[in-house]
C-alpha cells in the first residue's frame, strides 16, 4: 500500500485515523461530532465544518457502531447507510473538504492483504473470527486504493486516507 506524507487528509477526502497525534493535528475534542450527529448533519449539510477553518468534519463512533451490529447487518449498514452518507459529504463540498473518521482502536482492527491491498475491518466478540470488507463495500475496491496516512519519513501508519470514494 502507498504511503502518504502530505497533510492533503486533513483538507480533502475521506481518512480513516486511529493515531492520538493524528487526531490533535486534525481537530480538538469539542469538534468532534458523533456517528449520529453526522447522520443528522447529511441532511442539510453546514456551510462551515467545525475543524481546520471550517474544512474538516471529524467523527467518532463508527468503531462502537460495527461492534453493535451482527457482520451481515454491518456489510449493508456500510455499504448503504454510511457509503450513502460519505457520497453525499462530498458532494455537498465538492470535494474541497476533509471526513475523517476517529477509530481509536483502528490500528488492530483494520488488516490489509499486501497482495491484494484489500482492506477488512476485523469484527469484535461474538463475532472476532469474522471479517467486514471495509474497502470493497465503501470503495469498492477501486485501484485507487487507499493511502497509508504517516506523520514522518520512515513513521508508523496512522490511518487511511482516500481522495474521493465514487
Amino acid at each position: 500500500m502507498k504511503q502518504l506524507l502530505d497533510s492533503v487528509w486533513q483538507r480533502r477526502g475521506v481518512s480513516w485515523i486511529w493515531d492520538d497525534e493524528a487526531l490533535a493535528i486534525a481537530t480538538q475534542p469539542s469538534e468532534v461530532l458523533s456517528l449520529r450527529e453526522l447522520l443528522r448533519a447529511a441532511k442539510d449539510w453546514p456551510d462551515d465544518l467545525p475543524s481546520n477553518g471550517g474544512n474538516t468534519l471529524v467523527v467518532a463512533g463508527l468503531d462502537a457502531c460495527l461492534d453493535l451490529l451482527t457482520p451481515v447487518d454491518a456489510d449493508g449498514w456500510l455499504g448503504n447507510e454510511l457509503k450513502s452518507t460519505i457520497l453525499s459529504f462530498q458532494d455537498a463540498y465538492s470535494g474541497e473538504a476533509a471526513l475523517i473518521f476517529w477509530l481509536p482502536v483502528g490500528q488492530r482492527r483494520f488488516h490489509t492483504d499486501m497482495a491484494t491491498d484489500s482492506v477488512r475491518w476485523r469484527c469484535s466478540a461474538p463475532h472476532a473470527d469474522q471479517q467486514i470488507e471495509f474497502g470493497r463495500l465503501l470503495w469498492g475496491e477501486a485501484r485507487e486504493y487507499p493511502q497509508e496516512i504517516i506523520l514522518s519519513e520512515g513513521g508508523k501508519p496512522v490511518g487511511l486516507f482516500h481522495l474521493r470514494i465514487t
